[in-house]
């Protein structure tokens, strides 16, 4: 249940605070709600990765359908790994990493 909340939470809060300032405030978003639920440190990173992957990759392929694919071809024939996988794991891994640390902070508070 505690899972949910701070999967829905994280996507929520990051999304407003994205549409408003710049995108590493993604990480205190993540943080901030991790803190408040109360998980334990796992289930954390594992709430705030999901939660901020399935946000920009949703968002990728937003504005990737806007634009017609222009920049994503370009990406794709530079980089050896595809955009979207590319996106999916740098932001996971800010928004685990910040859930990880508002449960670790809660515990020692």
């Amino acid at each position: 249940m505690k899972f949910g909340v701070q999967l829905i939470g994280t996507i929520l809060v990051c999304f407003v605070l994205q549409s408003f300032l710049p995108w590493w405030t993604m990480a205190v978003g993540a943080f901030t709600v991790a803190y408040l639920v109360g998980n334990k440190g796992p289930i954390s990173f594992l709430a705030g990765f999901l939660g901020v992957a399935v946000l920009w990759v949703g968002m990728a392929f937003y504005i990737d359908a806007l634009t017609h694919s222009i920049l994503t071809e370009k990406i794709n024939r530079l980089l050896p790994v595809n955009a979207f996988v590319m996106t999916l794991l740098v932001g996971g891994l800010v928004g685990g990493f910040a859930s990880l640390t508002g449960a670790l902070v809660r515990v020692k508070s």
